[in-house]
């Protein structure tokens, strides 16, 4: 999942960037509210999180200007007001959540995992197709016959393809998801990282192999026996 953050105090940007990044999401970080909507018109983003107070464009007027154009992606306001009113016209302005500054790191990822979800449900924080399941709170991709913990990228690619899995996503849309448009690796890396997830696959006896559609890119299918390897790029 990839996350866009909105923040002009460049230290807390660091820190919120590296919280983000352990916990298994793709992120990039802005400082003005031009910026934000700028990078989120060219992007592929699942949800962006705007501080309100900020240069250039303040977080609301940002947010008010995403929802004119029809744009629905989930968003969390970040501020330093904790008056009723503030927090009234950020959400009559669209936001989905609003957290007042300071926070606590956990409180930021249960919200960012409760406003992505949508209208499902806590138990619905899991992705299964065939015989495998990916937990998308603990970060654990299982089988009957037991189960790997996916750091990182595998996990982001992991969910990725489970998500629509029978849909062939492009290495390309999958560097620009994952890595990041500002990336200097090569998009050979989606290929490494492919294999990754085919080994953890197999070892854990799936009926559920990556295919690899010449020229297109990436799916998942059900296979009739266990894990295989799947067609090489």
């Amino acid at each position: 999942m990839r996350i866009l953050y909105a923040e002009d105090e460049a230290s807390l940007a660091r820190a919120v960037k590296a919280v983000l990044e352990k916990n298994n999401y793709s992120a990039d970080t802005v400082s003005d509210g031009q910026e934000a909507l700028d990078w989120l018109d060219a992007g592929n983003y699942d949800a962006a999180i705007f501080d309100v107070m900020m240069p250039v464009m303040d977080g609301v007027t940002a947010l008010r200007k995403l929802r004119a154009r029809g744009d629905r992606t989930p968003v969390l306001l970040l501020t330093a007001k904790s008056e009723i009113d503030d927090k009234v016209e950020g959400l009559d302005s669209g936001a989905n959540d609003y957290l007042t500054k300071p926070f606590d790191m956990k409180e930021l990822l249960a919200r960012i995992r409760a406003m992505t979800r949508g209208g499902s449900s806590a138990a619905d924080s899991r992705l299964t197709y065939g015989n495998i399941t990916l937990d998308l709170a603990t970060f654990e991709l299982s089988s009957p016959t037991g189960s790997y913990k996916l750091a990182g990228r595998e996990f982001q690619m992991m969910e990725m393809l489970l998500r629509q899995p029978k849909v062939v996503v492009s290495p390309e849309r999958m560097m620009d998801h994952i890595w990041g448009y500002d990336t200097e690796s090569d998009i050979s890396i989606v290929w490494v990282y492919i294999s990754y997830l085919r080994k953890k696959l197999n070892a854990l006896g799936a009926n559920v192999a990556i295919k690899a559609s010449r020229g297109a890119g990436y799916s998942l299918e059900i296979t009739d026996g266990g894990s295989a390897a799947g067609d090489r790029t």
